[in-house]
């Protein structure tokens, strides 16, 4: 019995850390299983010499595709590491985005249909990213909210407090 309440015990001491422990997702793990059929999107542009343009003129210059698409609840609450591109909402005056969407794929929400909401992460950043850097994709780690929010340039099914965002490179083959 004494056995028993002690291993009992020590597996919910351990419990914290595996809660906490981090979980690569990949864009496909945000849509339930059992969702319905999301449309192909449109090729994504892949020039954002416009971004200041298309966000001054308020927003993105095409209708979200899905504004409520179905989110995953269980990833309520997970650590995440999540590759994407940065679409800037905030930017300070010494040129940090510390409030943006994160999105599968370049040019989102600007040059094409923002994708499904279930597809955009909204995330806030504390140190932010240097405006300049937005041409290449990042890796963003924090805890995932499954929240909805809008934006001047779309409706997003997910929130993130980054802990650590850093350049995505591909894994030495």
């Amino acid at each position: 019995m004494f056995r028993a309440l002690l291993i009992a015990f020590s597996m919910a001491l351990a419990a914290p850390s595996w809660a906490a422990e981090l979980r690569t997702l990949h864009w496909q793990e945000l849509i339930p299983k059992d969702a319905p059929p999301q449309a192909a999107q449109m090729t994504p542009m892949h020039d954002m010499s416009q971004l200041g343009d298309a966000l001054s003129e308020g927003g993105a210059v095409s209708l979200q595709q899905f504004p409520s698409a179905p989110v995953v609840k269980e990833m309520d609450g997970q650590q995440v590491k999540i590759p994407g591109y940065i679409v800037p909402l905030d930017v300070t005056e010494e040129g940090r985005v510390t409030e943006f969407l994160l999105v599968p794929y370049f040019g989102a929400c600007i040059h094409v249909p923002p994708p499904p909401s279930n597809q955009i992460v909204h995330v806030t950043a504390e140190l932010g990213v240097l405006l300049d850097a937005l041409y290449q994709p990042f890796w963003i780690e924090g805890p995932i909210k499954v929240e909805h929010s809008s934006s001047e340039l779309a409706e997003v099914g997910y929130q993130m407090a980054a802990d650590k965002i850093y350049p995505y490179e591909l894994p030495d083959s």
